[in-house]
């Protein structure tokens, strides 16, 4: 038996057909009303869905920013101590925050990349579809995950394959920095992927 959901996954596909493709006017005009709550509970859920994204961007950039006033202040501190000298454990210490820091700095970005890229998908329409395969995402997963951009047997066969890649910013650039390098490798692998 076709659950409500089923039904207006296949009334959606039959909308968007051109007339004379076989689908019968009558099911058609009985199906507007059905259709129109259809349409309107996914607004309602983009619309929570933008939300929701939005509060986890300011949620992320937020940390972000504590994350970078932490590291310069642990880092100014850190230069006082060394005019009187600084034991070899303690700058291992340091060094080892900041390098915790930066990573997390990154993982950070990482998310925002993906958040960024999901409030673009809904401006454009394309928000919920597969990247891969252009099906649907469950609506389940994206409210657990709402940047996700694969069906979970996607996402599965990518990382399965060990080609999920994406595409990260150095986290210089957050404070404006330019980093060349960077920029040359993305140059490098667009020639290997040519090849």
């Amino acid at each position: 038996m076709a659950t409500p959901k089923d039904r207006s996954c296949e009334r959606e596909g039959r909308e968007g057909r051109p007339a004379g493709s076989g689908s019968a006017p009558s099911a058609s005009s009985a199906s507007v009303p059905f259709g129109d709550a259809a349409v309107k509970e996914k607004r309602r859920f983009l619309r929570r869905q933008r939300e929701r994204l939005l509060a986890l961007k300011d949620t992320l950039l937020d940390s972000m920013r504590g994350v970078g006033r932490d590291s310069l202040r642990s880092r100014a501190e850190g230069s006082e101590a060394s005019a009187f000298g600084m034991h070899q454990a303690d700058a291992g210490s340091d060094a080892y925050d900041r390098d915790f820091s930066l990573s997390l700095l990154s993982q950070e970005q990482d998310s925002l990349y993906e958040i960024d890229q999901a409030l673009k998908r809904i401006e454009n329409g394309t928000y919920g579809l597969c990247e891969m395969c252009g099906k649907a995402i469950p609506q389940v997963r994206l409210e657990a995950v709402p940047f996700a951009r694969y069906t979970i047997e996607c996402q599965a066969e990518l990382e399965r394959r060990g080609r999920l890649q994406r595409i990260r910013q150095p986290v210089s650039s957050l404070f404006g920095l330019v980093d060349e390098e960077g920029n040359e490798g993305e140059e490098e692998d667009s020639a290997d992927n040519k090849e």
